[in-house]
């Protein structure tokens, strides 16, 4: 792929309704809606939410809920999943769910499915107590819902879900999904905002064993980063601390409410590129419209991406927004 023609590459938004320090949770959900109401307006493809559980910092527990809103105050955006970690979930409530959805919001509701718990082990212990053996039926609970869609499902039917037009995509952050992707002939996502490692491995599998499908005739690739952007980049690296601070709290398993930017200093510098940190946000773009076009060239040449779900965690609203417009413009072209 030639690296001045990112037009070609589509763009989308991967929303996790993150909780601000003395942002309170109503006006958070508010926030998403308005950024999606933007991201829409830029041109983005999609907009998806993604499910976490026992996370204060994170207000997207009810993802299917969250779409239906976000769904409802757009226009032509598609919404959805990124994703549902479906074994948490009975096949059926997904299908029931997002047929509902589909019905609702004809040709805009998408369906990506993972098999991770999106929050600690014991507390994914109470959202499904089976939920061990539901990981290894993954596969096959991704057909589970298809059949209640096709009415293939001979015990039970779902027909809120029946004929729905939903397309499915797989995610994952290990080589083990690259393989349930190629086997299904779907679409796979990666997710290397968070988890880069495994990402040539995975996408080599990916293509190597895909089998084309009634759904995709040839690989898909859609792959995470992140992306912090500002009209210079001293002003970029300042609104990465806000980042940079949720990466520590994740990694040190002492995750709390996202932060007000401080300036970039030695004590962040050092941080930044700490083994650990710097591995995790591998993918992590910041900086200006020429920066950030660079990063994202090389990114998107380098992989062969097809689309980018794009991640942006500012902790001002009015920052955020602008990260996407600059984003927006980068891929439009409309940046030297």
């Amino acid at each position: 792929m030639a690296t001045n023609n990112l037009q070609a590459v589509k763009y989308s938004m991967l929303e996790l309704a993150v909780v601000g320090q003395d942002i309170p949770i109503p006006q958070v959900l508010e926030n998403s809606l308005e950024t999606a109401q933007k991201a829409e307006e830029l041109g983005f493809n999609r907009f998806w939410l993604a499910e976490h559980h026992n996370m204060k910092a994170i207000a997207s527990s009810a993802t299917s809920i969250l779409i239906g809103y976000i769904a409802g105050g757009t226009k032509n955006i598609r919404v959805g999943s990124g994703g549902v970690m479906l074994p948490n979930h009975a096949p059926l409530i997904i299908a029931e769910q997002f047929g509902t959805l589909a019905q609702l919001y004809p040709n805009r509701i998408d369906l990506g499915l993972g098999r991770a718990p999106g929050t600690d082990q014991t507390t994914a212990q109470e959202i499904r107590s089976d939920r061990m053996q539901a990981v290894y039926r993954f596969p096959d609970e991704i057909d589970k819902i298809q059949a209640f869609i096709d009415r293939n499902y001979a015990k039970v039917r779902a027909p809120i879900a029946e004929g729905v037009n939903l397309p499915f995509y797989v995610l994952g952050s290990s080589t083990d999904s690259a393989y349930v992707a190629a086997k299904k002939g779907l679409p796979y996502v990666f997710a290397s905002h968070f988890a880069p490692t495994h990402l040539k491995e995975a996408l080599r599998i990916y293509r190597e064993n895909f089998q084309a499908s009634k759904f995709l005739e040839k690989p898909y690739v859609i792959a995470g980063i992140n992306v912090v952007a500002a009209p210079t980049q001293e002003e970029a690296e300042t609104l990465s601390t806000s980042m940079l601070q949720m990466t520590v709290g994740i990694l040190t398993q002492k995750m709390t409410y996202m932060q007000p930017p401080i300036p970039m200093n030695d004590e962040l510098q050092k941080i930044k590129h700490h083994p650990a940190v710097a591995q995790m946000n591998k993918f992590a773009f910041v900086g200006d419209a020429a920066t950030i076009k660079t990063q994202i060239e090389d990114f998107v040449t380098t992989y062969d991406i097809n689309e980018l779900m794009v991640s942006c965690n500012v902790y001002e609203q009015e920052k955020r927004i602008q990260s996407l417009e600059i984003l927006a413009k980068i891929m439009q072209g409309k940046t030297a």
